[in-house]
């Protein structure tokens, strides 16, 4: 599997595993089952039902057209919609473990999300055949989209190789949750770390809310409190780091 080599914000190099086009592929017809189902699901209860056909009993075909445009409109912005949402995934990508990032280190926004949606215009002309060319010409297998936005689409499946560890342990079959860590530093993290770990052994439930807070702040992250505890996003975020850059403790 080939990979890329981005520089984060503190000028260190960190190796991703690129996705390969087979992943891509299957994550892109999971994702176009997944907005079929919700046009046959909307359809069904558009006209069986809340049986609302008569509505469009003497409309011209361009007024019908528009109907459908709006029932179906979620399934057109599927893709940009989901990975503003997912941090670069969709329910497809996420199921295939693999995730869009930026190739300069920072964490992918919707900006960036909405120039692949735009491109995804030309990428899929053809049956798709301009998107399948690029990716497999291009060297990171990006497609038109990718290389618009500076993106790129990487595999979560296998962990790097680490060679020496300063920070945390972790599992050979471990998947990192934010990859927004880069954005920090050895020295960030280690604060981050020393702070968990006496807020930990005394239950100083302020430090590590208001460290939790703060880790939130600097890397843009909106955390749902009923899905991760404060205690389990700090101990994600030290496992993250040290997926990324290769260190343990």
């Amino acid at each position: 599997m080939s990979q890329i080599a981005i520089n984060t914000s503190q000028n260190v190099n960190i190796n991703f595993n690129i996705a390969s086009v087979g992943d891509r592929l299957i994550a892109f017809f999971i994702d176009l089952l997944i907005k079929i189902a919700y046009g046959i699901a909307v359809v069904y209860i558009f006209f069986t039902v809340l049986n609302l056909g008569y509505l469009l009993q003497g409309l011209d075909q361009w007024s019908i057209a528009a109907v459908y445009i709006i029932l179906l409109f979620p399934t057109v912005v599927y893709p940009v919609v989901f990975e503003s949402l997912m941090e670069g995934q969709t329910p497809g990508k996420k199921v295939m473990k693999i995730r869009v990032v930026k190739i300069d280190g920072y964490q992918a926004g919707f900006g960036d999300y909405l120039i692949r949606w735009v491109f995804r215009i030309i990428d899929t002309s053809f049956a798709g055949v301009v998107a399948l060319v690029s990716m497999v010409v291009s060297k990171n297998n990006q497609r038109l989209g990718d290389i618009a936005s500076g993106t790129a689409v990487i595999s979560l499946k296998n962990k790097i190789n680490i060679s020496h560890t300063i920070l945390e342990n972790i599992r050979e079959d471990y998947v990192p949750t934010f990859p927004q860590v880069i954005a920090l530093s050895d020295n960030d993290m280690r604060i981050i770390k020393d702070n968990y770990l006496k807020a930990l052994r005394i239950d100083d439930r302020h430090v590590i809310s208001k460290l939790s807070d703060k880790i939130k702040s600097i890397l843009k992250l909106e955390i749902d409190p009923t899905k991760m505890t404060e205690r389990q996003f700090i101990g994600i975020i030290i496992k993250d780091y040290n997926y990324y850059t290769g260190k343990d403790s």
